[in-house]
């Protein structure tokens, strides 16, 4: 029962880190400490930075990176993120072994990967030598086989259909 899990929440569709919150106000509701880091989110204006707040003080919120990388308004060098990623990678490790939070949540993590921000050896071994009773959960695009051997439950997310598809455009309080 007191095993931590590590958790993976991947693929194209929608709702990998709604996913982690939905653990997260879970875990709160019950006392638990969570943190969460964004590997990748960080120059952007979202609602996780403004209900984190009222999770307080089971929950923390760390906006590690330098914002979405590689697209329109990215005006960081690419090793500006490397270094954010990987001062990002050494803080989950200090916050994993701290045992101060029952749940871990690495958000865009596997995305930080495949950009090759961090190195997937680093990640692997910080999963490898866990606190047994931690749980992780890690979000993004991707999936790699380490990170798919080393994960407990893994749930894939699906595009099926998307609005903006459609011309529409993100929502407030629905995609940030």
């Amino acid at each position: 029962m007191n095993k931590g899990l590590i958790i993976t929440y991947y693929g194209n569709g929608k709702g990998k880190t709604t996913a982690a919150l939905g653990v997260a106000l879970r875990a709160v509701g019950y006392d638990l400490k969570v943190c969460m880091i964004q590997f990748i989110k960080g120059e952007w204006d979202y609602g996780e930075i403004y209900s984190s707040n009222r999770l307080k003080p089971n929950f923390e919120l760390i906006i590690a990176g330098k914002g979405f990388v590689g697209i329109l308004d990215d005006d960081h060098d690419i090793n500006e993120h490397v270094v954010s990623a990987k001062a990002a990678l050494d803080l989950a490790k200090e916050k994993i072994d701290s045992l101060q939070y029952d749940t871990v949540i690495l958000d865009e993590i596997n995305y930080a990967l495949k950009l090759k921000l961090i190195e997937e050896h680093e990640l692997i071994s910080i999963l490898q030598a866990k606190p047994p009773e931690v749980n992780i959960i890690l979000t993004g695009n991707y999936l790699t086989d380490q990170i798919l051997n080393n994960s407990d439950l893994v749930t894939e997310m699906r595009e099926v259909k998307h609005p903006f598809k459609k011309g529409i455009r993100a929502k407030k309080g629905i995609d940030f």
